[in-house]
């Protein structure tokens, strides 16, 4: 991978989250000292000569100096090897499908996954000739009992999951993946780097939407791999440049200046949703509120060993069904009606004619009556008084 010119993985056991964020991949230009890396706004470079090439820059595709500063970022802050950063999540998810499966081979995902990773998984993989078997990634043995020996390539988590917010034990589904000559890979995308570090615990390779949290300001459309061990390295930077759908370097720059700031956005994202729940908790319009943190939900310990809090996702079902959580997300104002998550704005949607149409009539289809909160960063009695009006303005 090309260095970009001043630039410095600070080591992950050299540093804190915080301090990495702000400074892995990104040291001052050394030419100029600027302290924030520079927008490479250039799709070739000049060469010294046939083949002389400076920092190992040739072609943007194939590498971008503001590009592998968000790559160098994004490696330490998991506590990978090598981070690769793509136009979308599904992006980064199609081509690390390319790279390391092959036709006829089998993936395990989660029977309650996010509706576009299900989508891709239907609408195209299949017609690849990767076949996949959904199953609840909370259920080790489940999980066993879904491996074809010989055939199962990858097992596919999201920790928490999107938008039942399950919880997967990391290094348990890791043993099992292992022993079956399977890959782990985990979408991280709901808990960010600052909340989980899955190749700690077993994974194999990470995955993010950087459109969310790592981005956080809901203005850049990105993706992210993050893979533990080297030998995975290679295929996925392979396919990376041959297929192409690679980060540009202003969305690069963008979600560079968003992962200086998780840390403390995520603090408050679950403060924020801490304070929602016991709201929510106290309605009688709600049947369930979800959420890792609760006593009752039964992944909270898993989640406490995993995670360093519990994260800004809620869901809860409304009671009176269907049209009473479409009504409700109809009639809040600071909770704007909107997809995506992990912005400094709160949202709130209903997944299943929302996010997750694309799962409609199949095994990961979601509950009609639910409703999916990304709890941003504004004062919390703001949020919790612009839900109390929209549930009192249901009732009129």
């Amino acid at each position: 991978m090309p260095a970009r010119p001043g630039a410095r993985l600070a080591h992950v056991t050299d540093h804190g989250f915080e301090t990495r964020a702000i400074h892995a991949g990104q040291e001052p230009d050394p030419r100029t000292g600027a302290v924030v890396p520079a927008i490479y706004a250039t799709s070739t470079y000049k060469q010294d000569g046939v083949g002389g090439l400076r920092e190992g820059y040739e072609y943007s595709r194939s590498a971008n100096p503001t590009r592998t500063a968000l790559e160098e970022c994004l490696a330490s802050l998991e506590q990978g090897s090598r981070g690769f950063a793509f136009a979308s999540g599904l992006a980064a998810e199609d081509t690390l499908l390319r790279a390391l499966t092959r036709p006829g081979q089998h993936v395990v995902i989660p029977d309650d996954a996010y509706g576009g990773t299900y989508r891709l998984f239907e609408g195209v993989e299949k017609h690849w000739g990767l076949a996949y078997t959904p199953v609840s990634v909370t259920d080790v043995d489940a999980v066993r009992d879904a491996i074809r020996p010989g055939e199962t390539r990858i097992v596919w988590v999201e920790t928490p999951t999107n938008p039942l917010l399950n919880i997967a034990d990391i290094q348990a589904v890791a043993d099992v993946a292992h022993k079956a000559d399977a890959l782990l890979v985990v979408d991280n995308t709901f808990a960010s780097p600052y909340l989980q570090q899955p190749l700690t615990h077993g994974a194999d390779i990470v995955v993010h939407s950087t459109t969310k949290y790592a981005g956080g300001h809901s203005d850049v459309v990105g993706g992210a791999l993050v893979v533990r061990d080297a030998e995975h390295a290679e295929p996925i930077a392979y396919h990376q440049n041959a297929v192409g759908a690679v980060a540009g370097p202003f969305d690069s720059w963008l979600v560079l200046r968003g992962l200086k700031t998780l840390g403390l956005r995520m603090d408050r994202h679950s403060h924020n949703a801490e304070q929602i729940v016991d709201f929510l908790q106290g309605r009688d319009e709600v049947s369930e509120v979800i959420y890792p943190g609760l006593a009752e939900h039964p992944g909270r310990e898993i989640a406490k060993r995993q995670m360093k809090r519990f994260g800004g996702m809620v869901s809860f079902r409304m009671r009176d069904g269907e049209q009473a959580a479409v009504d409700l997300v109809n009639r809040t104002e600071l909770f704007t009606l909107a997809e995506s998550l992990g912005g400094v704005e709160s949202l709130i949607e209903h997944p299943c004619r929302m996010t997750h149409a694309s799962a409609a009539g199949s095994p990961l289809e979601v509950p009609p009556d639910l409703v999916r909160l990304s709890v941003g960063i504004e004062t919390g009695s703001d949020l919790v008084a612009d839900l109390e009006h929209a549930f009192e303005a249901s009732k009129a």
